[in-house]
């Protein structure tokens, strides 16, 4: 097993395939994977040499979009589906460290996230945090579960952050989305980042076809115009929907290198 930290009084399951949420954290330079995850990590790597400024830009679009929120936009509930495993600048972090008040409720399915995320997502004493164990396919679920933390008549920021590409099927990824933003009021957002081919990137489609046939859960990449399915109904703020390393609010920074990873925040009017 790699050198990893588990929580307390959990012991270490055995893992035989790689999982997402581990191998992430191994490119964001965690410590929370296994061997397995670390040998799949490391020949996508070769495969797709940028993929660890994939994961960086990815979390750096996170930091970015939320201290907007909680700052310019006055955001206070956060609900942030697919976490992953605790790394550094957590969402309740960013959000709680511009307003200590702020709520943020977790939701993932992953039995590992599960045990960090008790163990070490604690918040601030004026704010609050929470963590669902529940599957993105059933956002009913998630909402119903939610309402115990957050209140839905005021407004929330849904953070999708590299979950929809596991929803194989577009149009049930944008039912969920819409079953989602559905149920928040005026002024709420909606923050998401997807994998794209469209974005460049030699051996990209050969490092998604590799991790399909050997991780899991398996990927699905989607176009620009795919994505834009998902803002339906909302008011994209600029620069748009972008490569994630090039948002910021307001403008485009066109001196960062793109990856193939797309980044948007919209606001429901």
């Amino acid at each position: 097993m790699s050198e990893r930290s588990d929580p307390p009084g959990e012991t270490p399951p055995v893992a035989h395939v790689a999982h997402n949420a581990r191998v992430w954290n191994y490119w964001l330079g965690g410590k929370d994977y296994y061997d397995v995850d670390q040998q799949v990590g490391d020949h996508i790597t070769s495969m797709f040499p940028i993929i660890r400024e994939v994961a960086r830009a990815d979390r750096t679009f996170l930091g970015h979009s939320v201290r907007f929120l909680a700052g310019e936009a006055g955001i206070r509930q956060y609900l942030d589906i697919g976490t992953g495993l605790p790394t550094v600048e957590n969402t309740h972090q960013v959000a709680q460290a511009v307003a200590p008040t702020s709520r943020i409720v977790y939701v993932d399915n992953d039995p590992t996230v599960l045990a960090h995320a008790r163990a070490l997502l604690a918040g601030t004493p004026e704010g609050e945090t929470d963590y669902i164990d529940a599957d993105a396919h059933q956002p009913q679920a998630i909402l119903d579960a939610a309402t115990d933390t957050l209140d839905l008549a005021e407004p929330v920021a849904v953070i999708l952050l590299g979950i929809l590409n596991f929803i194989d099927n577009t149009d049930e990824a944008e039912g969920i989305v819409k079953t989602l933003m559905a149920a928040m009021p005026s002024g709420s957002y909606l923050v998401l980042t997807h994998p794209t081919l469209e974005l460049g990137g030699a051996g990209n489609v050969e490092a998604m076809r590799f991790w399909n046939e050997n991780a899991t859960p398996p990927i699905t990449a989607r176009t620009g115009a795919e994505i834009a399915r998902f803002f339906q109904g909302l008011e994209v703020l600029e620069p748009g929907i972008v490569s994630c390393a090039q948002w910021r609010p307001g403008y485009v920074a066109a001196d960062e290198k793109a990856v193939a990873q797309f980044g948007a925040v919209a606001r429901k009017p």
